[in-house]
């Protein structure tokens, strides 16, 4: 796409989660927060003084038709990201979309035609990427200390319960639904690090998924899906990975845990406050049966992008996931660099929950994974 000297941005959302990210957008110095969305009219006046817009808008459809908008940011609840990011695209607008992209295989399908028809750009914003620790151990598998990458493990533990009776959305499309809702926060690290630890790109090419059923019920005395679930994931390169979702038990929050095993190194994130993200490697001395502070490691492998971060970047939400994911959208947004996260990828890391979806209700059964970039 031609480049853009600065985007207009629409944000959706705005009242809520949609205004999490002004400190990324300002400190791109290409794009400004021009225009406003949320229904609920009362907080979106407070919304769009915070956040400098000079347009605010109750209808979504309203502000694409009358806004002279570049982009849109959607901050809304889950069932609402793919048909709001169709209509963006259908207006040749660029998307970042929250996750997951889509709710349905028909959705993804149908937020795939919107892309690849669009003269917009399609990311979605998987903050969990580029968090601090995340990005170090992305980059140490890249320079090859891991080996061959074959066994990864993501866990979302992070219960909801009375966030459900706020944002009651949550209700049935997190809490409502048996199988793997909302794993891209688990999946999304584990699929950039197979990746760099094999010759070309992997994704998921199977998934089969299992729960223990429901032993929580809600205020109204219903029961809620199954307390956890547990999806295995087949990678092209052979590789297995397995993700855990769990929002209902009762338990201390743990919501980025990860694991991941190669044949010359292994990673084991820290489960609670008091415990450091701890690693070994042979590759670099590490004696067979001593693990290491993942911290040692930053002064001399970690990437540009977290080596001075700013007080903007500290401030940002889901560790500075916020801001970097920013960053990289306005750029990709007017055509400095490739989107990393872009609509292919957000089906690598959609798809393989939607399909564990039908897994459970199958006993089980392993079931493949489509390819978006064969539709």
């Amino acid at each position: 796409m031609s480049m853009l000297e600065q985007l207009n941005i629409g944000i959706v959302g705005a009242a809520g989660r949609g205004g999490s990210f002004r400190s990324g957008i300002e400190a791109t110095g290409r794009a400004r927060i021009h225009a406003v969305c949320d229904n609920n009219a009362q907080p979106l006046e407070e919304a769009a003084t915070r956040l400098g817009a000079v347009e605010k808008y109750t209808d979504y459809e309203t502000m694409l038709e009358k806004s002279e908008l570049d982009a849109v940011i959607l901050g809304t609840p889950m069932p609402l990201h793919a048909p709001q990011a169709v209509l963006a695209l259908q207006r040749n607008l660029s998307v970042l979309s929250e996750v997951p992209a889509a709710v349905s295989v028909e959705e993804c399908r149908g937020l795939v035609a919107a892309s690849n028809a669009s003269e917009g750009i399609y990311m979605m914003a998987e903050n969990y990427t580029y968090m601090r620790p995340n990005v170090l151990v992305r980059e140490l598998v890249r320079r090859g200390l891991f080996g061959e990458v074959y066994y990864g493990e993501g866990e979302y533990l992070h219960e909801l319960k009375e966030l459900n009776e706020i944002t009651v959305w949550r209700r049935k499309w997190q809490t409502g639904i048996r199988g793997i809702t909302y794993g891209t926060h688990s999946l999304g690290p584990l699929a950039q690090w197979f990746s760099e630890g094999s010759a070309g790109y992997e994704r998921v090419t199977r998934v089969c998924c299992e729960g223990p059923g429901s032993h929580h019920v809600d205020p109204r005395g219903d029961h809620y899906a199954d307390d956890t679930s547990v999806m295995l994931c087949k990678m092209t390169g052979g590789g297995l990975a397995k993700i855990r979702v769990d929002t209902i038990s009762d338990r201390p929050h743990a919501m980025t845990n990860y694991q991941l095993q190669g044949t010359k190194g292994c990673y084991e994130s820290a489960r609670s406050r008091g415990e450091k993200n701890r690693i070994w490697l042979a590759d670099i001395g590490h004696a067979k049966d001593e693990w290491h502070n993942l911290d040692e490691l930053e002064d001399e492998f970690m990437p540009e992008m977290w080596r001075r971060p700013d007080e903007a970047t500290l401030q940002a939400g889901h560790g500075g996931g916020d801001y970097f994911e920013i960053l990289d959208f306005v750029r990709s947004a007017t055509g400095e660099v490739p989107t990393p996260i872009g609509i292919h990828e957000a089906m690598d890391m959609t798809l393989p929950g939607l399909i564990s979806q039908e897994s459970i209700l199958r006993d089980g059964a392993w079931l493949p994974v489509q390819n978006s970039r064969e539709w």
